[in-house]
């Protein structure tokens, strides 16, 4: 007995231990960024450091995990930046961003644009990871906040919530996706909830937050990295040319999960090419080297033209590529001094509804790690066991509960963090107040429409 009860306070010291460790990193991090001006590149490797240094981890084993992290997010991640960043120039240099920005511009008055570019951002996001549907759209969301005369955030918010919404509770997007597997639920039922879902949590973390956070942020610089050096006058590629680029990855995307759905084998060829052509990175590489002929030649430009755009757009990104893979490094440690195995433990002790357990574990690991991919695989699997009793439909809340765990309050940890930040000029307390919590708002208002939902199936 005495031995029990000394085990326990011995675990409960260590879990105290980590969780002081833990937020004692980030602490570090914000302090040295926006206090000591450092470069996020390093002061997430300092964080680290402090982590190791807290928890009584050997320094080299989190080295280790923070080069293991920055790595596996480069390989996950460097590349699809670095195609989308080429194909975001080539659309931007050749007038094609121009194009869409002009049609939403005269198809929207000032006071619709921002539900204008929630609706784009929504369906261009449907398939797509989110770092790809960034670099897609900044180009375009840029043109519209500068053509239109209206604040960047006003914009930008809405084009972020859109592809935010779809990336926690819409499959066939790739976190939906890993829970439904996980929970073993119906993947149209899910899709008819998280669409379901979706619509008002878009709405209130979109357009009508986007007003609130251009005022609580205050006026931003609209940054000129992606956006073309000076105004096209020669031919410009067509409105379907522009439209069938942008939309070739999210077309190819989509096959490659109703394929999934629809042929379910996979010895069968045409899963087999679906699979192969629909992964990110072949669909993204398909749409720059289909985006040279149809934005690049089509304005004009020959293949040295083509070429220096292509060259032009790495340079800009190479300090967001860094900066992303340092926040993977550090979620990364987080992971290896066994936050992720803390945060479940503490979680198996509550005794809460399915709906609620599912979507604060999801919070927990999500604000611990900075990973709404081991967010969602983690409290998917802490709640699986539950689901065998649910019924169908509850099964697929059960899901859509996680994946909006999954987004709450991105903040240092996130590699999506510093992408929006990067991306959008902005400091780190800017980005607090509007992309962490936007993503905070669509956690919430999602999770309140389970709810919903929940009470009448």
């Amino acid at each position: 007995m005495l031995l029990a009860e000394q085990a326990d306070v011995a675990h409960t010291t260590s879990e105290v231990r980590l969780l002081a460790a833990v937020l004692l990193s980030i602490g570090a991090i914000i302090l040295l960024i926006t206090r000591l001006r450092l470069h996020p590149f390093l002061a997430l490797l300092l964080g680290s450091g402090t982590l190791a240094a807290v928890a009584s981890v050997p320094f080299d084993k989190l080295l280790g995990s923070f080069v293991t992290g920055f790595g596996s997010t480069i390989a996950g991640v460097g590349l699809l930046i670095g195609l989308g960043a080429m194909l975001g120039r080539l659309l931007a240099d050749s007038g094609g961003a121009n194009i869409v920005a002009d049609a939403v511009l005269a198809r929207s008055s000032p006071r619709l644009l921002p539900w204008a570019v929630a609706s784009i951002a929504a369906v261009l996001g449907l398939p797509l990871f989110f770092e790809v549907g960034v670099v897609l759209l900044i180009p375009i969301v840029l043109l519209v906040a500068r053509r239109g005369n209206v604040p960047l955030l006003r914009v930008g918010i809405p084009a972020l919530a859109g592809l935010s919404v779809l990336h926690g509770l819409v499959p066939p997007h790739p976190g939906p996706l890993v829970a439904v597997d996980a929970l073993k639920a119906d993947l149209g039922v899910t899709l008819a909830f998280g669409l379901v879902a979706a619509v008002p949590t878009l709405i209130v973390a979109g357009p009508l937050y986007a007003r609130i956070a251009e005022r609580w942020v205050g006026p931003l610089d609209i940054p000129t990295a992606t956006a073309p050096e000076a105004e096209r006058t020669g031919p410009a590629p067509s409105v379907v040319a522009v439209l069938a680029t942008i939309l070739l990855p999210v077309t190819l995307m989509l096959a490659k999960a109703l394929s999934d759905v629809v042929i379910d084998n996979p010895k069968s060829l045409v899963q087999r090419i679906f699979d192969t052509i629909g992964t990110p990175l072949v669909a993204l590489l398909a749409a720059t080297l289909v985006a040279m002929v149809t934005l690049g030649k089509a304005s004009g430009l020959d293949r040295i033209g083509v070429a220096g755009i292509i060259e032009k757009s790495l340079g800009p990104i190479a300090g967001i590529v860094f900066i992303v893979g340092a926040g993977g490094g550090f979620k990364q440690t987080l992971i290896d001094v066994g936050v992720g195995d803390a945060v479940s433990s503490w979680s198996e002790k509550w005794q809460i509804p399915a709906l609620v357990l599912g979507w604060l574990i999801a919070v927990l690991i999500r604000l611990a790690t900075g990973s709404a991919t081991v967010a969602t695989i983690t409290a998917a699997g802490i709640v699986s066991p539950l689901a065998a009793d649910m019924s169908t439909a509850h099964v697929a809340l059960l899901v859509l509960a996680v994946g909006a765990g999954s987004l709450f309050f991105s903040h240092v940890n996130d590699a999506g963090f510093w992408l929006v930040k990067e991306y959008f000029g902005m400091s780190v307390g800017q980005t607090l107040k509007s992309w962490s919590v936007m993503e905070t708002l669509i956690s919430v208002v999602g999770f309140a429409m389970v709810l919903l939902l929940s009470a009448f199936v």
